[in-house]
């Protein structure tokens, strides 16, 4: 067991607004922060990803062969010699048919990397970002997976008869794999549905996730 003071607190923290508001301003909206606790299910989307590194990668790419073709172009208009792989890569697209090894490699690599920088483009990443729902217009709030995990393990961890605790929190479904070394395990089992789920409900996600439970007895020797 573990000890309480050592556990962090998961309980709502009050937020601030902007202006200060009158006393009835506050009563009329304590009723639609309890409305908002009773939801399961939010509108809040995915957090997008900047997807700086392949998009500064993919310019550098691209500046750079564009920086070179306009520098070969110019330099055979000045009547200077194409460039040597220039030479070499029209030999090769003049003498190679289309069902070669070589040219058809190059085109799975282009179609490959064309497939991965659309589903980047489309895609919002950020998986290990859970939405929460939103206390403002506009404001928008995520929680860690791996914080959240955090604290539904130290929540796990007051349930009496619970010895250790290994919780995975994914983006649809929380699971926890508990080790109970006294009390009856459908005893402790019913226990920590209660227990996980009020935490799931006190995190204030946006979607709230599924939960499974697995307890069993420590291992022998």
């Amino acid at each position: 067991m573990s000890d309480d003071a050592e556990q962090p607190d998961t309980r709502r923290m009050p937020t601030l607004d902007k202006t200060p508001g009158s006393a009835d301003e506050r009563s009329e909206s304590a009723p639609d922060a309890a409305a908002a606790d009773k939801g399961g299910d939010g509108r809040t989307g995915r957090f997008w990803s900047a997807r700086r590194v392949p998009a500064a990668v993919v310019a550098l790419v691209l500046l750079a062969a564009a920086g070179l073709l306009l520098y070969d172009v110019v330099a055979v208009r000045a009547h200077h010699p194409a460039m040597a792989w220039r030479r070499w890569l029209a030999r090769e697209l003049a003498t190679r048919h289309l069902d070669n090894p070589w040219v058809l490699a190059a085109a799975a690599l282009a179609v490959v990397l064309g497939i991965w920088l659309i589903a980047l483009a489309l895609t919002p990443g950020l998986r290990q970002v859970l939405p929460m729902r939103p206390a403002a217009p506009d404001l928008r709030a995520g929680l860690d997976r791996a914080a959240a995990a955090l604290v539904l393990r130290d929540r796990a961890m007051e349930v009496a008869g619970v010895q250790s605790v290994r919780m995975k929190v994914g983006r649809r479904k929380a699971k926890a794999h508990a080790v109970s070394h006294f009390r009856g395990l459908d005893e402790v089992r019913a226990d920590l549905d209660v227990a996980l789920g009020e935490g799931l409900r006190q995190l204030g996600l946006a979607h709230r996730l599924g939960l499974t439970v697995h307890v069993r007895r420590p291992k022998k020797g």
